[in-house]
């Protein structure tokens, strides 16, 4: 089974305003959560640049891989 169909990806932003009109510092919240159960399986509070990048390399795999392939390479990713 895809890693799409396992896990739901939630993103975050820190402020109400677009990415490019935000301030600084602005910080978003990206969760993997299982989707059987509703617990969050990866969690990352990175600066907002940083975050674009990393949900387009999360949403490329959740398509490309298999839910065990995904999680085995992104545990640990998450700094927890």
């Amino acid at each position: 089974m895809r890693a799409n169909r396992s896990y739901r990806l939630i993103v975050t932003p820190g402020a109400r305003e677009p990415r490019f009109m935000s301030e600084r510092g602005r910080h978003d919240r990206i969760e993997v959560v299982s989707i059987d159960d509703g617990e969050p399986l990866l969690y990352w509070d990175l600066p907002a640049r940083e975050a674009a990048r990393l949900v387009r390399e999360l949403r490329e795999d959740l398509v490309a891989m298999s839910a065990p392939e995904f999680l085995a390479l992104w545990e640990g990713a998450d700094g927890a």
